[in-house]
């Protein structure tokens, strides 16, 4: 049989027979590496590893420890759930499958929602079918073809209509189930050994809420019983710092049935953290030549107009109409974002070259039509501050202005909280405004600032904003999950949209770039990711009650008042014990209460003039002077 050449990613090149396969590749390079071979690459497309390659393809095998290998296997995963809700409800109608980060999910249209008992007899099924090692096994099929294989399936053939002319149709079976898919999947279902089925919700067909509901049974996989009982335990762990939880317990925040879903009522301790959080930040942004200004919360429709929210972000907004009591009626917006009021203040006055950059910037409270079904706790909500910023600046500005602001993330994430974090930049999204030349450049601009300030990124496509590309800094917190905080954006549209122009050293006239930033993002969000990160013990520079005074009785009381006095005057935040309760309850309520100091006072303490400090991980630290208690309190500030 005549030969064909294939090239590795190495750069070398291996012969394999005409028609062969990339598992034949794999042979041919070592059995070891067939054995391993979870799909490939060929010319940089994921594909199976029965996928034919040609001569000259570049190809790859793919093994457990590529990072698309988890993707494949839980995409199979959700495949062979499918087979299992097939065998144990054959009058089931399927949606999608799809894998997601952890895991994948499958929506199916069943007569009765599904029970634990279902999901556990669902479960058992799969198992069976992962024993009997089906291969998975791709077909391509011509339209009439694949409408005819799934016949009875509305769901599935209301996808097959909307493929466009002349796209190729493909299905992967395994056993006695076929399902429409592009793949790829592992080679057969004994690749799929741990795994668990976790929950039931109800979800849209296609996210319409005036669509059926489906039942969404959502599951994990991974290659190994070791890495799904790890998983499982950060989900244990997870559960034990959920934001939602701690926030009760700890008396920050309470969500309410009358303010609406996503709309957090802070209780003093709360509002306490968002204030030093703040004012923390507001002194370092003065520091670094920014200004701060208070915008309005409504604006008439005519700013948004201008601005393209109405036309690009409507649906994620509040408008309603105003009687103006002169017969006039004007339609207002709730602002989802500060960037109009920064706008109109740049705009007040002529500006020169020598006024640029002009750093703004605000803690705004802002509002966004979130769906209820995605709105979670602080983590996404209807209503929330961003620690948001402007900078209007000349174009040769930007590349400078913009690796000042990743110096400003680098402080405030990694020096002073000890996140790690990544980045990505978003490139122009299919709604969108301005032209590619500027959309070029603006990104080339961001590209440059993150390599000249050595920060790795990666590119997500056509995840911008609609007027300008972005980086997205995602940090990692202490139990490994990623969260987007940071966001810089470059702007060209704003300025020419709003006529905003500056004199030139040459005194003619140029519009100004805008760029658009926050540090730590929604400051909403931020705080569940500190409680989270934390557990709720925060740094004692962030604690709402940073001491608490325990009194061993009641004779003690007086001098616990005075100390308490004097601390809070030298700007330490102190409360006093004062319920009649024994000495163990008071420390026991404050470790609870994750407080990170308690400074105990008895007979010796009030007569020498001390207090025993007690730190809530490092226990017993021996008596301190009043004022070298607020020293060591001070010295923790950041």
């Amino acid at each position: 049989m005549p030969g064909i050449s294939v090239r590795l990613p190495d750069g070398s090149t291996i012969e394999v027979d005409e028609g062969a396969r990339v598992i034949d590749v794999a042979r041919a390079i070592g059995p070891r590496l067939a054995e391993a071979a979870v799909a490939g690459r060929v010319n940089g497309a994921l594909v199976d590893v029965f996928s034919r390659v040609r001569d000259g393809d570049e190809v790859q095998v793919v093994t457990e420890r590529d990072p698309d290998a988890l993707h494949v296997l839980r995409h199979s995963a959700a495949h062979v759930m499918a087979e299992a809700v097939k065998d144990l409800f054959p009058m089931a109608k399927f949606g999608i499958g799809p894998a997601i980060e952890d895991g994948f999910y499958y929506d199916f249209d069943v007569e009765r929602p599904f029970t634990p008992e279902d999901l556990a007899a669902i479960e058992e099924r799969m198992r069976e079918i992962v024993a009997e090692e089906k291969v998975f096994e791709r077909a391509v099929l011509d339209r009439l073809e694949a409408l005819d294989e799934f016949a009875g399936q509305p769901y599935k053939q209301e996808l097959i209509a909307e493929l466009p002319e002349g796209e190729q149709i493909s299905v992967y079976t395994q056993g006695s189930f076929t399902d429409l898919c592009r793949g790829p999947h592992v080679p057969h279902t004994g690749w799929i050994k741990a795994f668990k089925l976790m929950k039931v919700a109800g979800a849209y067909w296609r996210g319409d809420s005036s669509k059926p509901m489906l039942q969404r049974i959502y599951g994990t996989a991974w290659f190994s019983e070791k890495d799904l009982k790890a998983y499982l335990e950060r989900l244990e762990e997870a559960e034990r710092r959920d934001h939602r939880k701690l926030g009760r317990e700890l008396d920050l925040f309470s969500f309410h049935e009358v303010a609406g879903a996503g709309l957090p009522v802070y209780h003093p301790k709360g509002a306490r953290i968002l204030r030093i959080l703040q004012e923390w930040l507001r002194g370092v942004l003065y520091e670094r030549g920014y200004v701060e200004a208070i915008t309005p919360h409504i604006y008439k429709a005519d700013v948004w107009k201008i601005s393209g929210h109405y036309d690009f972000y409507r649906e994620n907004m509040y408008f309603f109409e105003v009687d103006e009591g002169d017969g006039r009626i004007n339609e207002y917006g709730v602002k989802p974002m500060n960037c109009p009021g920064h706008v109109l203040i740049y705009a007040n006055d002529v500006r020169s070259y020598r006024d640029l950059p002009m750093r703004i910037f605000e803690f705004g409270t802002v509002y966004r039509h979130e769906m209820s079904g995605v709105v979670h706790g602080l983590m996404r909500a209807r209503g929330f501050t961003q620690d948001d910023a402007h900078i209007f600046c000349m174009p040769e500005q930007v590349h400078d202005e913009v690796v000042a602001m990743l110096d400003l993330v680098d402080y405030v994430l990694k020096d002073v909280f000890g996140f790690e974090y990544s980045a990505e930049i978003s490139t122009r999204p299919e709604k969108s405004i301005g032209d590619d030349a500027m959309w070029e450049h603006a990104t080339r601009s961001l590209m440059s600032a993150c390599e000249a300030h050595d920060l790795p990124y990666q590119i997500n496509e056509g995840d911008g904003a609609f007027y300008g590309p972005k980086i997205d800094i995602k940090l990692k917190d202490a139990i490994g999950r990623t969260w987007q905080c940071s966001t810089i954006q470059v702007d060209f549209n704003f300025p020419s949209r709003f006529g905003l122009t500056y004199r030139t050293a040459e005194n003619t006239e140029a519009v100004p770039f805008m760029l658009h930033r926050t540090i730590l993002g929604s400051m909403e969000r931020f705080l569940g990711i500190l409680i989270e990160h934390y557990a709720g013990a925060f740094p004692t520079w962030l604690a709402p009650v940073q001491a608490v005074l325990v009194p061993i009785a009641d004779r003690h009381l007086p001098y616990c008042e005075e100390v308490a006095a004097a601390l809070r005057r030298d700007g330490v935040r102190a409360e006093v014990y004062a319920e009649n309760e024994p000495m163990r309850i008071k420390i026991a309520k404050a470790q609870q209460q994750k407080v990170p100091y308690m400074l105990v006072v008895g007979d010796r303490e009030v007569e020498g003039g001390t207090v025993g400090v007690r730190e809530r991980s490092a226990g017993d630290l021996g008596a301190m002077s009043v004022p070298a208690f607020a020293e060591r309190v001070a010295a923790e500030r950041p």
